[in-house]
Parts: structure tokens; C-alpha cells; sequence
């Protein structure tokens, strides 16, 4: 399945106006299909899994922007350290703790995003809003001079209920507000929310990312 081009600059317009990053979520797809995308201008690509980012950023062209979307073990950080360009869904101090590590082992700065739990499903990762600000207030983050937090991610409800959806990401992009007013730092200036379904209301929600996969690739394939 190669890329849905129309699908493509159609999404590109709306971002484009929005000033908005699209991210091309491009799990399970084959370099192919990356590359397809690629000649088309794209160069922002999100996977979820560490081993096939791992390979494809040795396989495709260095200009690329890898996003890691995807949950992230701490055990798991050492690979993808070297290049990733942005950690979306940190989750926890631990997992901050080992980014700044491997950064630091890699001589690099490495760009996170925090990601806040605003779904119903308790399948979702991420800080409560709480907890998040406990860390914030703390000033612990002064502890990972090798991480820079640009900003929030919060993946919505899977449903079709949009009186829902805004309410989750009206109170994420709340939750932005708050902690860039505590940060006062340049540098936070992402929240990443919305995903094929629900992007075009969390654009509207304040959304500076979104990430789209189903509507540029078709369905994800499965991994066996």
C-alpha cells in the first residue's frame, strides 16, 4: 500500500494554515512507502516500536525527523539516543532519568514531550495532571540538563464522541497553558494531540502536532 497522495496534501493544507507539525505515523510500513512520502516533501516521521526505528534510520535518508510515539521502555532508550529527534510519550521520572543518561553517554540534547493520561481507557500512559505539576513545581527537571521538555502529548479516548474528545483535549491544551506559564521557557511551545480520527478538533482544541498514520498509509499492517 503505497501513500494516499491526495489524502496527503489535503492534511498538509490544514496543518499549513494551522501552523501545525504533522507527524506521518509510519509503524509497520515499509521503507517504500516512507520513501514515497518522502519524495513528496515529508520529512517528520513517527514509529512506535524501538527495533524497526532502529532499521529504518539506518536504511533511509539522514535528513529524516524520527519521532518516537510509541510507549518507551527505559531499557530501550540506548537505541534510539543517537538520533531519535523527539521522545513524544515520556511518562514517568524514570524514563526521564535514563533519557538524560543516554543523552548525556551520546553528547547530545535530547527534545521530550510529557505525556498527560486524558482518556477514559486505562490503557493509556502517561502523568496526571497532579502529578505533573508536582513535577513541574519541584524543580527536579533541573536534574536532566540533557533533556529539553518542548512540551505535552495526550492521546484522546478512541471514540467518535466528539462533546468527549473536546473536553479531553480542551483540558490537556489547559494543562499546556499552565505549565508553560510555570516553565516560562522558550522552548515549550508543543502539544501534540490528534490522530487520523479526531485531528481537525484538536487543531482546533490549540494542537501544535498531530499525528497521522491510517489516512496517509491506509490501515497498519500487523505485526506477526
Amino acid at each position: 500500500m503505497s501513500v494516499h497522495k491526495e489524502a496527503y496534501q489535503k492534511i498538509k493544507a490544514i496543518v499549513n494554515a494551522a501552523n501545525v507539525t504533522l507527524v506521518a505515523v509510519s509503524k509497520t510500513k515499509p521503507n517504500e512507502d516512507i520513501l514515497s512520502l518522502y519524495d513528496l516533501g515529508h520529512r517528520v516521521f513517527g514509529e512506535n516500536y524501538v527495533q524497526e526505528l532502529v532499521d529504518k534510520e539506518a536504511a533511509l535518508p539522514k535528513d529524516i525527523q524520527w519521532h518516537f510515539i510509541g510507549h518507551l521502555q527505559s531499557n530501550k532508550v540506548k537505541y534510539i539516543a543517537p538520533f531519535v529527534h523527539l521522545i513524544h510519550g515520556v511518562d514517568g521520572e524514570k524514563l526521564l532519568q535514563e533519557i538524560n543518561k543516554q543523552a548525556i553517554k551520546n553528547h547530545r540534547i535530547i527534545s521530550c514531550l510529557l505525556q498527560v493520561h486524558i482518556a477514559s481507557e486505562e490503557t493509556k500512559f502517561g502523568f496526571d495532571a497532579a502529578s505533573l505539576l508536582e513535577l513541574i513545581d519541584s524543580g527536579r527537571l533541573s536534574n536532566y540538563p540533557n533533556v529539553v521538555i518542548k512540551g505535552l502529548m495526550g492521546m484522546a479516548s478512541f471514540t467518535e464522541n466528539q462533546t468527549i474528545l473536546k473536553k479531553e483535549f480542551d483540558g490537556l491544551a489547559g494543562t499546556f497553558n499552565q505549565v508553560k506559564n510555570k516553565l516560562n521557557n522558550v522552548h515549550f511551545d508543543t502539544l501534540s494531540m490528534g490522530m487520523s480520527g479526531d485531528y481537525e478538533l484538536a487543531i482546533q482544541e490549540g494542537s501544535t502536532m498531530v499525528r497521522i498514520g491510517s489516512l496517509l498509509f491506509g490501515a497498519r499492517n500487523l505485526v506477526l
